[in-house]
């Protein structure tokens, strides 16, 4: 794998990538459901950074095992500050948003990253225009995103609209991340480094975010919210977001893309499954049409 690294990327998918990409996405949709299990327990901003320094930990061990320089001391360093801010802000706002709004709306408006991405590469990326596909595609993901946000569940509070809100902001602040990522860092340096910058530099923000809005950091710590936390932390933050980075160095990422859609599809199953969420007839609309729509956007066709 650290080979293939260096060396290009593969034409076409193989039966692993593909096995892989959907466990990730499987493994992406849970996370929405421990994170609402973990904030029971511990303040969601708090458990975030305690997230990234776990996850930051498992990082760094995996460099000094694999002697892979773990900063630089150019301009990338300062790329990397910027991307660890918006990394951080975006999970503040997921964490913080869940006390306030369902698992299964939640990963529906943070999926709109990907449309998000598609705009901003048109005016900040060469080679990425937009084109009536993707025009087209914007329009439906649009037109779910209102769907959803339109139709409440029957037992909906009254702050679920500023839940909504804050979800929304961290898919802006994901797309942002990727656009600068893309823009700034993609080419130049090993994906490790980019993974830690992101961990790293995220934890001084969310614990500052943390002090400011949270007065008490752990409720009562139970081991379902230890475990949610561990899950968190090992399991995506470090080792799925690591497979993930590799994925996209060994394979075309229009390829990899279209199968992320799942990631929505887990979190709205699993929040009805594993937490009693309302399926309302809003999000059954909405979901398929950001899904497809995101799709439209970001499928391409192979030469």
């Amino acid at each position: 794998m650290e080979k293939s690294l260096a060396h290009g990327t593969r034409a076409d998918l193989s039966p692993l990538a593909v096995a892989t990409i959907i466990v990730l996405t499987l493994l992406w949709g849970f996370n929405y459901v421990t994170i609402k299990v973990s904030n029971e327990a511990i303040s969601p901003v708090f458990a975030s950074a305690v997230r990234s320094v776990i996850a930051s930990i498992c990082g760094i061990l995996y460099c000094m095992r694999t002697r892979q320089k773990l900063f630089h001391k150019d301009v990338m360093l300062v790329h990397g500050m910027v991307v660890g801010l918006l990394f951080g802000l975006e999970f503040a706002c997921i964490y913080f948003g869940l006390l306030y709004t369902d698992a299964a709306r939640s990963v529906v408006f943070v999926y709109l990253s990907p449309f998000i991405v598609a705009v901003g590469a048109h005016f900040f990326l060469k080679g990425d225009r937009l084109t009536l596909q993707k025009v087209f595609g914007l329009v439906l993901a649009f037109g779910g995103m209102v769907t959803v946000f339109q139709g409440k569940p029957k037992g909906s509070g009254a702050n679920m609209l500023f839940g909504d809100i804050l979800q929304i902001m961290a898919a802006f602040l994901w797309a942002a991340t990727t656009l600068y990522i893309k823009k700034f860092m993609a080419t130049k340096i090993h994906p490790i480094n980019t993974f830690l910058y992101q961990l790293v530099f995220s934890i001084p923000i969310l614990f500052a975010v943390s002090l400011i809005l949270e007065p008490q950091w752990i409720s009562t710590f139970t081991l379902k919210a230890g475990v949610s936390l561990f899950y968190q932390s090992v399991i995506v933050a470090f080792a799925s977001y690591f497979v993930w980075f590799k994925l996209i160095h060994d394979f075309p990422v229009s390829r990899l893309s279209s199968f992320t859609f799942f990631t929505p599809v887990f979190g709205v199953l699993f929040g009805v499954l594993f937490m009693g969420e309302e399926l309302t007839v809003s999000l059954m609309v909405g979901l398929p049409l950001v899904c497809v729509g995101i799709l439209f956007v970001n499928w391409k066709k192979e030469n």
